[in-house]
């Protein structure tokens, strides 16, 4: 089958994968704009792979004919750069930024969640919840219950907090207590706190899940 245009995902510039293909132009489209409005409602974007600073697009791509004009960019100092491809037999007609949802650990199940996950299961309950930031590590209490989650690094764990502070705001949430940074004394507290509830010292003090590869 003769298959015209492709929906194809960039990391860090290069080329992931290919989401889908399509004949026509009007479908690729739909399938685009589709993609795009998901993005747009991720809470929390992935912004780190292996230790490494990401950032994701997604494209169409359309086989390459005399008509068509090349699509120019601009990069992060204001330039125009044209968007290029190894592939001479298809060219970039539209690109855009493209956020999945980051995954991270809830310590206690050893599972990946998600933000919007989180957000249902631990914060619709009734009730103050306090959320606080302690290395890369997310911890929640609510009364006598405490949840702790591992972020991929400390970077990670400051952008969660700021994150859901916006997402709260939006949402005229009022019923959480967010913590970004605690004093020596409050550090020392919640490592005591969270030790007698069973949680090892040396793994609250790690600063990162990950390191950097050469991949």
């Amino acid at each position: 089958m003769n298959f015209n245009y492709q929906i194809v995902l960039f990391k860090n510039k290069k080329k992931k994968k290919i989401i889908n293909k399509f004949k026509t132009n009007k479908k690729a489209k739909v399938f685009f704009e589709n993609l795009i409005k998901k993005s747009n409602e991720v809470i929390f974007p992935t912004s780190y792979e292996n230790g490494q600073k990401v950032f994701f697009e997604i494209a169409i791509i359309e086989k390459t004919t005399g008509s068509l004009l090349p699509l120019f960019l601009k990069d992060e100092i204001g330039r125009q750069i044209k968007a290029t491809l190894d592939d001479d037999n298809f060219t970039i007609t539209k690109i855009e930024t493209y956020n999945l949802e980051e995954e991270f650990i809830e310590y206690e199940t050893k599972n990946k969640i998600t933000t919007p996950e989180l957000i249902i299961k631990y914060l619709n309950s009734d009730g103050l919840k306090l959320i606080s930031k302690l290395n890369n590590k997310i911890v929640i209490q609510q009364e006598e219950k405490v949840k702790l989650f591992t972020l991929k690094n400390v970077d990670d764990a400051d952008r969660f907090i700021d994150v859901l502070s916006q997402y709260f705001i939006k949402n005229k949430k009022m019923d959480c207590l967010l913590v970004k940074d605690h004093s020596t004394s409050q550090r020392k507290y919640l490592y005591e706190f969270l030790s007698d509830k069973g949680y090892p010292k040396n793994y609250l003090q790690r600063l990162s899940t990950t390191h950097p590869s050469k991949r």
